[in-house]
């Protein structure tokens, strides 16, 4: 099965100006921040007949892609944010219905039963913050804002505890926090001096965020400068917050975000608490592989992720879709069919395809299941 998808640009407040348009040549203007290549109802791809494709594959009979892909494109940072495993989220998805909470409703944490496993790649230098750093490098910016503002005493206290108390403190609400936030801000020459892009994160969220804890946050998250290429791999539990840049994503059919700030939209920082990884990262970015015509980024979830640029004949049979960069020829038993730029399609299985292209992405089921995939 052969399918022609599209889709609209969702318009988030910290989207880019036409990015997204620009980069697949739409002609879009408006602000533009992440376009949703997928089943998922929460914005699903439309086949050229105008239904949606989840509507479509349910008719032929054909199960759901394990994956949601995206491009997305932020011109000022995202939530502080982490994603469920799949027995979390069931978990939470099943208490919520419980409790009656409305699926439209703005306070509703788990939108389905489904886990959130993601990776992203730069398109443009791309601009993260991924996983909790050592507690020493942490530590050297708490103490160097500590040399000029003891207000932030409480927080250093607790961060030689652990990383997880002094997470837990900072979005804990306690009156103190704000005086320590208001500390780091001010003192953000002094952590220059010891850590330019710690120092760098904090005027970005503050000029964005003034006052949110997240500020403060960010002095424990790994700073990631991503140049074209290169990748993160989000699993379940690593907070996580995009700061700027054009990039790829893809993850599990879910739309199950937890925020802790950072955000206008509904923050439950007690839940990010109980499904968080407390655990340190020392080195968030993740290895890719070359490929005959093609890089593979293949993370530890049920999708991975191929970046075309010649000839490729994935080794596969799952489902996939194909998002077209530029002019990109696909072949597949007796037939050949061209993808214009900005165009995309769904197979229903990559067995016997060969893709021709200089620039497309290609998203395809992996070896690792994460449940149902039907969103």
């Amino acid at each position: 099965m052969f399918v022609r998808i599209s889709n609209t640009p969702r318009d988030y407040a910290w989207g880019s100006s036409g990015r997204i348009s620009e980069y697949l040549g739409l002609g879009g203007t408006g602000t533009e921040a992440e376009l949703w290549l997928g089943t998922h109802p929460g914005s699903p791809a439309t086949a050229a007949d105008g239904r949606p494709l989840g509507e479509l594959l349910d008719a032929a009979g054909v199960a759901h892609p394990p994956f949601l892909l995206k491009v997305l494109a932020a011109a000022s940072p995202l939530s502080l944010q982490a994603h469920p495993t799949t027995e979390q989220a069931e978990r939470g998805f099943a208490r919520e219905n419980d409790a009656g909470v409305d699926m439209s409703a703005p306070h509703r944490s788990y939108k389905d039963p489904f886990a959130k496993p993601e990776i992203i790649v730069a398109v443009s230098k791309f601009e993260a913050l991924s996983g909790l750093r050592d507690a020493d490098d942490a530590l050297a910016a708490v103490r160097a804002v500590l040399a000029v503002d003891e207000a932030i005493r409480p927080f250093a206290r607790r961060l030689e505890g652990s990383l997880q108390s002094a997470v837990a403190w900072l979005l804990s609400g306690d009156a103190g926090v704000a005086e320590v936030v208001r500390a780091v801000t001010d003192a953000v020459d002094a952590i220059a001096e010891h850590d330019a892009a710690a120092a760098d994160t904090v005027r970005r969220l503050a000029q964005h965020y003034p006052g949110d804890p997240g500020i403060a946050v960010s002095l424990l998250l790994n700073r990631v400068t991503l140049e074209p290429g290169e990748a993160l791999f989000l699993p379940a539990g690593n907070i996580h917050a995009y700061l700027e840049g054009l990039g790829i994503e893809l993850m599990g059919p879910s739309d199950n975000v937890l925020r802790a700030g950072l955000t206008s939209k509904h923050v439950d920082a007690a839940e990010l608490l109980q499904i968080a990884d407390f655990s340190v990262l020392h080195d968030p970015r993740m290895p890719r592989e070359q490929l005959a015509g093609a890089t593979r980024y293949a993370p530890d979830a049920a999708f991975e992720l191929r970046w075309i640029d010649g000839v490729h004949r994935p080794d596969a049979s799952g489902p996939a879709i194909v998002l077209a960069v530029a002019e990109t020829e696909v072949a597949f038993a007796d037939e050949r069919r061209t993808l214009t730029a900005g165009e995309a399609a769904y197979f229903d299985t990559l067995s016997g395809v060969e893709f021709s292209s200089a620039d497309a992405w290609l998203a395809m089921a992996g070896d690792t299941p994460v449940g149902s995939v039907n969103p």
